[in-house]
C-alpha cells in the first residue's frame, strides 16, 4: 500500500490547465506540466490498495492500477512503467483520451473522490518516454507467418504490435497519408499532440511492423488479393460511417459533419492548407449538433479558430451533479462534466459580455454553458444563395423526447456542425463483399468469439465489429484480437487476451 492514509489527508488534486486565455491562442495541449511530479506522487499515494481493486474491472485492459499507483508513490517510475506497459501499449493515448471509467469505480469513489488515475497513467506513460524506459521490444525468433491489418487506429495499432513482438511480419494498411486513425485526424492537438502517435509509431518501425499508407483496402487493392498475400488479415477499420439528420434545410452549404471539420483542422495543423483549414470558424455563428466528446472537439477547435459565437445542442436532458440511483456505484455515472474545451467557450463568452457578440443568443446552460441540453433540431433556414442562416429547434420532454409545444427558438448559425456520433464501419468500402464479411442488426461487422469474420483467415476488431465506443476498448479488443490470430497461426498462444467480443463497454 502506497501511503496508509493518503486517502484520508490527500484531497483529490487534478493536473492544473493552462489558464482559458493562453490556450485558446495555440493548438498546444491544454495541460500545465510544470509542476506535475509532486501533485502526481501525492495523488497516487490516495490508492487504498483496495482488497478488490474495482478499478480493474472498470478499465477494459485490466490496467494493474494500484500496483503502479504504489510505484509512483515510491518514486519508482521505471517500474511503474513497466507494469503499465504490462497491459497498455499505448497509455499516453488512453491517459490523455479516455474517460477514465476506472475512476467511477474506484473504492474511494463510493463517498469520496476517486484516486486521478487518469492523471497518473498519464504522467507514467510520459515519465517513461523521458528517462529512456520504453523501448522497442524485438522479437526473439520470427515464426514465418505474414499479417495483414487494415486501420491503423488504436486496435489496428495494438494488434500489430502484439503480433510483431510475438515474431510474426505485420503490415499495417492506412488508407490516408499518415498513420493514427482517427487518433491522428479526428483528435484535436489540443487533446493529444501528434507527436505522441508519431513517437509510438517510430518504436513500432524499430520492432519490425511495417505501414503502408495511401491504400484504401477494398476500394484501390481488392482485399480478397490481400488475403491470399498474407497469412491472415485483420479489420480494424473502425465505425466512420457518420449519422445524419434529415431534417428540412440539410442541404444547405454551411452544414458540414463533424468528421469532415475536424480532418481538416487537423491537416492545416501539420502544414496542410497553408495552416489555414477550407472549413475556418473565424467569425461565424456557429452550432454543434451533439452533446458528446465530438461535440466539444468541435467546441475547441471553433473557439480556436475565432468564432464569433458557439451553441452546442444535447438531446439528453441535463444531467445532476451526483450519480442518479439508476447508476450505482460502480458504474461510469451519467453526471454533469465541463470538459477543457467547455471551460474556454464559457470563458471567452463571458469576456464577450455576458453572451457571444453579434448572436443575440443568451448562454444558455448552467453556470454560462454554451450548451442547451434537451434540445431537438427541427429545421434549418437559409438564403437565396443557398446557404444556412439559422437553425430552428425545439425542447424535448427528458424520458420521451417529444417535442414540447411552445419551446421553439430560432438560433442564428452561418456554420452548423453535426456530431451525431457512427452507425459502424463504412457500408460501401467493398470490404464486405470481398472478404465475406456480414453486417450485423447494429451496422457492425459479425464475428464470432475468436475474432473471426468471413472467410477463413479474417478477422475483425476495435470499432468495426463492437461498434462506436472507446479507445480504451479499442486497444483492449486489438490486443484480445492479436491473441486469437497468433493461435490460428501456431495452435496455441502467449499473448493475453483482456476482452471477449460479448463483452460490452459500461455506458458512457
Amino acid at each position: 500500500m502506497a501511503d496508509p492514509r493518503g486517502f484520508l489527508t490527500t484531497p483529490r488534486q487534478e493536473c492544473s490547465r493552462r489558464p482559458v486565455a493562453e490556450r485558446v491562442q495555440d493548438w498546444n495541449e491544454v495541460y500545465d506540466g510544470q509542476s506535475l511530479l509532486p501533485i502526481i506522487n501525492a495523488q497516487a499515494g490516495r490508492c487504498m490498495d483496495c482488497g478488490v481493486p474495482f478499478c480493474h474491472s472498470g478499465c477494459p485492459l485490466g490496467n494493474l492500477i494500484p500496483d503502479w499507483n504504489d510505484l509512483v508513490y515510491r518514486d519508482d517510475w521505471e517500474a511503474a512503467s513497466e507494469r503499465l506497459h504490462a497491459t497498455n501499449n499505448f497509455p499516453e493515448f488512453t491517459g490523455r483520451l479516455c474517460p477514465a471509467p476506472c475512476e467511477p469505480a474506484c473504492v474511494l469513489a463510493i463517498d469520496q473522490p476517486a484516486v486521478t488515475i487518469k492523471n497518473v497513467e498519464m504522467s507514467i506513460a510520459d515519465q517513461g518516454w523521458e528517462r529512456g524506459y520504453v523501448e522497442p521490444v524485438i522479437p526473439e525468433r520470427m515464426s514465418g507467418k505474414t499479417v495483414a491489418v487494415i486501420g491503423s487506429g488504436p486496435a489496428g495499432l495494438a494488434c500489430a504490435q502484439q503480433l510483431t513482438r510475438i515474431g510474426h511480419t505485420v503490415t499495417v494498411f492506412e488508407r490516408d497519408g499518415r498513420v493514427g486513425g482517427l487518433m491522428r485526424y479526428g483528435i484535436p492537438e489540443f487533446k493529444m499532440e501528434k507527436h505522441h502517435i508519431d513517437r509510438r509509431i517510430e518504436q513500432m518501425r524499430s520492432e519490425g511492423t511495417r505501414f503502408r499508407t495511401g491504400i484504401d483496402v477494398g476500394r484501390n487493392i481488392d482485399a480478397r488479393q490481400l488475403r491470399r498475400g498474407y497469412d491472415a488479415v485483420v479489420v480494424a477499420v473502425g465505425a466512420t460511417a457518420w449519422r445524419e439528420l434529415p431534417v428540412p434545410g440539410r442541404e444547405l452549404e454551411g452544414i458540414h459533419q463533424a468528421m469532415v471539420y475536424l480532418p481538416l483542422a487537423n491537416r492545416a495543423c501539420e502544414g496542410e492548407f497553408g495552416g489555414h483549414s477550407p472549413i475556418d470558424a473565424a467569425g461565424r455563428n456557429v452550432v454543434i449538433v451533439g452533446g458528446g466528446d465530438t461535440g466539444a472537439d468541435c467546441l475547441g477547435t471553433a473557439v480556436r479558430q475565432g468564432a464569433a459565437s458557439i451553441v452546442q445542442l444535447d438531446i439528453n436532458p441535463l444531467p445532476g451533479a451526483d450519480r442518479a440511483p439508476h447508476e450505482p456505484w460502480p458504474t461510469y455515472p451519467k453526471v454533469y462534466r465541463v470538459s477543457p474545451a467547455h471551460e474556454e467557450a464559457r470563458e471567452m463568452a463571458r469576456r464577450s459580455g455576458g453572451g457571444w457578440p453579434d448572436s443575440g443568443v443568451p448562454l444558455p446552460g448552467p453556470d454560462g454553458d454554451v450548451r442547451v441540453f434537451s434540445a431537438s433540431t427541427l429545421r434549418f433556414d437559409g438564403d437565396e444563395r443557398g446557404h444556412v442562416t439559422a437553425l430552428r429547434l425545439v425542447g424535448v420532454e427528458p424520458e420521451a423526447r417529444r417535442p414540447q409545444p411552445g419551446t421553439e427558438r430560432v438560433v442564428p448559425a452561418d456554420l452548423v456542425l453535426l456530431a451525431l456520433g457512427f452507425s459502424g464501419p463504412e457500408p460501401d468500402s467493398g470490404l464486405v463483399e470481398q472478404l465475406g464479411i456480414e453486417v450485423d442488426e447494429r451496422g457492425a461487422f459479425r464475428r464470432d468469439e475468436d475474432y473471426r469474420a468471413g472467410r477463413d483467415g479474417v478477422f475483425v476488431t476495435g470499432d468495426a465489429g463492437r461498434g462506436q465506443s472507446l479507445i480504451v476498448w479499442a486497444i483492449a479488443e486489438g490486443r484480445a484480437a492479436a491473441a486469437a490470430v497468433d493461435r490460428y497461426l501456431t495452435g496455441t498462444t502467449s499473448l493475453p487476451a483482456p476482452v471477449a467480443p460479448s463483452d460490452r463497454p459500461l455506458a458512457i
